[in-house]
């Protein structure tokens, strides 16, 4: 895992029967961006996904960060599913309880894509959203696939 402030990635965990997502970065906002990286991930390899299409919007509005975070993750499946894509870049705003966020990609392709799995759901197990004594920002959960 990242020791600096300034360095952004994302990581799969290990769980039982689901696969950990794990977004770290300088801010919450970056942390959110690489989750989503590491959802989509799961799915695909994020290189064979274009970023060609305009983009689509994802606001959520919820008491804490961590239910920020589910409902990013989950309006992000929503909308994958919902209009047969994938996406691979994504921008997010925090303001408070509000998160307003846009996700680029393109269609999906199974010959391109080659996807592995379908995740079906953002889950609250291992949800969580904190800030390291370092500055780094964390945002993970466990996705259903």
């Amino acid at each position: 895992m990242a020791r600096t402030q300034k360095r952004a990635g994302w990581e799969h965990f290990e769980h039982k029967a689901d696969i950990g997502v794990r977004g770290y970065g300088p801010s919450v906002e970056s942390a959110f961006e690489q989750a989503a990286r590491a959802l989509v991930a799961v799915m695909t390899d994020l290189s064979r996904v274009a970023a060609k299409d305009p983009p689509v919007e994802v606001t959520a509005e919820e008491p804490t960060l961590e239910l920020l975070l589910f409902d990013w993750l989950n309006g992000l499946i929503y909308e994958m599913d919902t209009r047969r894509m994938l996406f691979s870049d994504f921008r997010v705003q925090v303001s408070g309880t509000r998160l307003a966020g846009t996700a680029r990609g393109e269609p999906l392709d199974w010959r391109k894509h080659e996807p592995a799995v379908e995740v079906k759901a953002a889950t609250l197990d291992m949800l969580e959203v904190r800030r390291t004594p370092h500055g780094l920002w964390i945002a993970q959960c466990v996705v259903d696939v």
